[in-house]
């Protein structure tokens, strides 16, 4: 009997947001082996070199000699424009023979943790930072599944990479912490809504990329600065191949709760 991991997600359109480095990267490269000849792997992110670069070495890889379909699109998720740009490129994949809908939501920003909450007076700059990291996640994931109904024989799956911070305040770090609660909740809500649907937080754990850079850098407050310092120097930041294998896994297996919130040490 073969395993979940060898039966893989058959002839899917995955789209994966925030593609061009870091946990989206690695997630594009290792799901590309498990979808079928025909599929289409949908890249978004701002940067067009780095995703051009992934888009080749993919073309160049078993599944793209395979036939599997590598598309990039550029754009800016925050702005409305940037969306529908995702939008129009998804709905150009025929979906009549689909086995799988795959939405990774990956796309997000630590935004200002320099400073502290009451800092944040500037409306527009809250507004922003919450139209990039929020507001956009739910309009493509809506759009995306307005695009394919659900029909015998698919099955669609939405990933939102939430954090800890999700659940646990970290110091100085209000506009990450904010949106990703704020993320977590919406998608616990739609799957209440959309039972045939399934949806998952996944929290992939503290990992080894510029966005750690970041936060043992830039951090306002001390202690938090510390914290990943200390981390980083004692080799216990994941990299991002370990964390997307765990989420994977946890996809084929298929046994979640929808809409859970999954963090990468309770699997």
């Amino acid at each position: 009997m073969a395993s979940s991991q060898e039966k893989g997600f058959g002839k899917a359109l995955c789209i994966i947001t925030g593609a061009s480095k870091g946990f989206g990267c690695s997630l594009a490269r290792e799901i590309a082996a498990l979808l079928k000849p025909g599929s289409v792997l949908l890249l978004v992110a701002r940067s067009g070199d780095k995703l051009q670069a992934l888009q080749e070495d993919l073309a160049s890889s078993d599944a793209g000699r395979a036939g599997l379909q590598v598309r990039c699109v550029v754009a800016d998720l925050s702005h409305k424009e940037g969306v529908e740009s995702v939008l129009r490129e998804a709905r150009e994949t025929p979906c009549d023979d689909l086995d799988h809908l795959l939405l990774f939501n990956n796309a997000a920003s630590l935004g200002d943790i320099s400073r502290y909450a009451q800092s944040f007076t500037d409306m527009d700059e809250m507004d922003s930072y919450l139209s990039f990291n929020v507001s956009s996640a739910l309009c493509l994931t809506s759009g995306t599944l307005a695009a394919f109904p659900q029909h015998a024989g698919l099955r669609r799956c939405v990933v939102n990479v939430s954090s800890l911070c999700a659940v646990k305040p970290f110091a100085s770090w209000v506009m990450y912490c904010t949106g990703k609660a704020a993320r977590d909740m919406m998608f616990r809500v739609l799957a209440e809504e959309e039972p045939e649907l399934r949806v998952l937080n996944y929290a992939p754990g503290p990992l080894d990329t510029d966005m750690q850079l970041q936060a043992r850098s830039s951090s306002a407050d001390a202690n938090m600065r510390k914290t990943f310092a200390d981390m980083h120097a004692e080799g216990r930041l994941l990299t991002c191949e370990e964390s997307v294998a765990k989420l994977i896994k946890v996809l084929l297996e298929d046994d979640y709760p929808s809409g859970a919130h999954l963090d990468f040490y309770d699997l």
